[in-house]
């Protein structure tokens, strides 16, 4: 007997390199590594090539031209420095390497275990906290930036902001953003702000804490604690945007956004006036739109109904007769008003001439037929009007009698094609054609089957 053993799957050499680089690259970003440069090169791709040693071991490092031309200082064999950047694999050779974001001098290990030390006390009093974050004002009027006045960056501010959003108003409170005391000059600054009543200011919407890039040291006084306390306590959305993107401070972590840099803190704080006019367009655009739309189908409907109603002909027979008893009102009441004006006119020449001839028994008869003339043009009037009003009822009852409901209602029927094609002969049918019978309350649906 001999043991058995079931062979696992076996891994092709780039399968195997990718698992490593996943759990290398997944785990192991953001990293400082301290050591001396050795076998180093300057490719004229503008990357540079490296290696890091100690007295154990060393580890491959490219420091590409996108993040080596913001280096300025010059690198040689022999320098002792600390690289920033991520853990990567190098596939084709199967190797791992440092791919460097940032390098410094040896002697800046302080600086960063002071850093390091800070943020995790901060963060442990939960001031990084993300539901202590505020946010952002979309549409702010007042936006405050604390920073130097002479620095470039607040140039750049103020050409994206003037570009982007030129109804923001924006305040510059000039501080000192690097040297001795800076820092406290820079909390100052923000509790002043927090609070602008009392110093003045109208309402702030946002404020912005920025400067430009430098060395480890330049930034150093946004790695304090009092300006991370007064970022922390500030009430009014603040962003911070100190240095590039690569660099990060305790200040960032305190703030509701760190922005990568100053003129992307201008991108991110003030709208795109273009953008806004442009979404505003296609919302009236669709508006307009639909509100056409709406009008068309309102017009489609009214007109329909219109021609509803005019279909309906008992109903339009009936608004005829209406109409004309009111034009014989009007001429029966001309013709009294004409009859009336002519006695009148009789009568005030019969008193001109009973004042001429002084006969005031002539005067008396003739009043007397005038009251009779009157009696009679009333009594005419009258039956006139009564006599039109009965002819009208007549009519109106003429054509109840004559309407299809009335018809139904006595036990008729009327049948017509789906079409609405009225049937009165047996040919107008075949077998298996559908014929509709309207009957007084509703309709019946038939088949034919032979047409007799």
């Amino acid at each position: 007997m001999h043991n058995e053993t079931k062979a696992e799957p076996a891994y092709s050499v780039t399968e195997i390199t990718r698992e490593i680089r996943d759990l290398l690259e997944g785990q192991l970003r953001d990293v400082w590594i301290e050591g001396e440069i050795s076998n180093y090169r300057h490719h004229s791709s503008g990357h540079r090539y490296f290696n890091l040693k100690d007295e154990g071991a060393q580890i491959s490092c490219v420091f590409f031209r996108g993040h080596a031309r913001e280096h300025k200082t010059h690198l040689d064999n022999g320098d002792q420095v600390q690289a920033y950047g991520d853990i990567t694999v190098y596939e084709a050779r199967g190797q791992y390497q440092l791919m460097v974001k940032l390098i410094q001098p040896k002697g800046h290990g302080e600086l960063q275990a002071r850093f390091e030390a800070l943020k995790q006390k901060l963060k442990t009093e939960g001031l990084f906290d993300e539901e202590l974050k505020k946010a952002i004002p979309a549409f702010p009027q007042t936006i405050v930036i604390v920073t130097s006045p002479t620095g470039a960056a607040i140039q750049d501010m103020l050409n994206i902001l003037q570009r982007r959003a030129p109804w923001v108003r924006v305040l510059i409170y000039p501080v000192a953003v690097q040297g001795k005391g800076a820092e406290h000059k820079i909390a100052q600054a923000i509790k002043e702000l927090s609070h602008p009543e009392t110093i003045g200011l109208p309402p702030i919407d946002t404020i912005v804490v920025t400067r430009g890039g430098g060395s480890m040291e330049d930034l150093w006084n946004f790695n304090e604690e009092c300006v991370a306390r007064a970022i922390a306590d500030c009430p009014i959305p603040l962003v911070s945007a100190v240095g590039h993107e690569i660099d990060f401070t305790i200040a960032d972590f305190a703030s509701d956004l760190r922005a990568p840099t100053p003129s992307a803190a201008a991108e991110l704080i003030a709208p795109d006036s273009l953008e806004l006019k442009r979404r505003a367009q296609t919302h009236f655009n669709l508006l307009a739109s639909r509100l056409l739309f709406r009008l068309d189908q309102s017009r489609t409907m009214l007109r329909l109904t219109r021609q509803t109603l005019e279909a309906r002909e008992p109903a339009r027979m009936l608004m005829g007769h209406c109409q004309h008893l009111d034009h014989l009102n009007e001429r029966f009441t001309a013709a009294a008003h004409h009859q009336l004006g002519e006695q009148q006119n009789r009568l005030q020449q019969a008193r001109q001439l009973l004042k001429v001839q002084q006969l005031g028994q002539r005067l008396s008869l003739e009043s007397e037929h005038l009251t009779s003339l009157n009696m009679r043009l009333t009594t005419t009037t009258t039956h006139l009007l009564e006599s039109a009003q009965t002819s009208l009822a007549q009519l109106q009852s003429a054509i109840r009698q004559l309407s299809p409901e009335t018809t139904f209602a006595r036990g008729f029927s009327m049948t017509s094609t789906p079409a609405g094609e009225i049937i009165t002969k047996p040919e107008q049918t075949h077998p298996g054609d559908t014929i509709e019978t309207r009957v007084a309350h509703g309709k019946i649906t038939s088949i034919v089957q032979s047409p007799e």
